[in-house]
C-alpha cells in the first residue's frame, strides 16, 4: 500500500510493506459453532448434546442452553473449522440446529 499525506509543507509517505502468510497459518483461523434455539428440543436434550459432543460440563452445557433459550442461539465452541465440522454434524443428527461461522 502506498499511501500519501501532502498539506502545504508536510508530507506523509508510508513505503509499500509486501507481508506474507503461510497458507498453515490460516487452519488455525478460529470459527464458532453456534447453536439456535427450537420449539422442540428439550432443555435435558440440549444439555445432554453438549456434555456428550462438545465436551462441556454440566454448568457450562446448561449456562450455554438459557443463552440458547433467552438469546435465540450461543457460541457452544470456538476452534479450526476441521474441528468443528464432527461436532456441528453430532449435534445437527441429534435434532438441533447448529451453524459454524
Amino acid at each position: 500500500m502506498n499511501c500519501e499525506y501532502n498539506m502545504s509543507t508536510k508530507t506523509l509517505t508510508n513505503p509499500s510493506v509486501d507481508e506474507e502468510v503461510a497458507l498453515d497459518e490460516l487452519d488455525f483461523k478460529e470459527h464458532e459453532l453456534v447453536v439456535f434455539n427450537d420449539d422442540y428440543n428439550t432443555f435435558d436434550h440440549v444439555i445432554d448434546t453438549l456434555i456428550k459432543i462438545c465436551k462441556h460440563t454440566p454448568e457450562q452445557a446448561e449456562q450455554c442452553t438459557w443463552l440458547i433459550h433467552y438469546k435465540g442461539k450461543c457460541t457452544v465452541k470456538f476452534g479450526t473449522f476441521d474441528d468443528l465440522v464432527p461436532m456441528r454434524q453430532g449435534i445437527c443428527e441429534r435434532g438441533i440446529s447448529a451453524e459454524i461461522f
